[in-house]
């Protein structure tokens, strides 16, 4: 009986703190921001060297990177699941374009629609 009562307190304490790693891990930041993403994969071109064809393979994997962090923030304004939506698009074409697939250039162009993602999310 008494071998029991300490076992039992180092599973209650040890559970308790899986727990709290558990919750801090979910809390936890993406790598990057909605305005580092937007710096290095479109302001500094990454995006439009890759979906032309001219990156490399790291320069896709490097986009992956970017826009799967993209996805993991909240956004500013807008329906989450548009956002969702929109940043699975990007995450998919970058896939892609890691994987070699043909036609991923264009998807990536077409996944990387500016003009619509910030009417519909960034807020004036």
């Amino acid at each position: 009986m008494r071998a029991v009562l300490p076992v039992a307190v180092v599973l209650a304490i040890s559970s308790a703190i899986g727990l709290s790693l558990s919750r801090a891990a979910d809390d936890a930041e993406p790598k990057y921001t909605i305005k580092e993403v937007m710096k290095l994969a479109h302001k500094d071109g990454l995006m439009k060297k890759v979906a032309s064809g001219d990156g490399t393979k790291e320069d896709a994997e490097k986009l992956l990177e970017l826009y799967t962090a993209l996805g993991e923030n909240k956004p500013p304004k807008g329906d989450a699941a548009d956002w969702k939506e929109r940043t699975d698009a990007l995450i998919q074409a970058a896939q892609d374009a890691v994987d070699g697939k043909e036609g991923a250039g264009a998807e990536l162009q077409k996944a990387a629609n500016c003009a619509a993602c910030h009417k519909a999310h960034k807020p004036a």
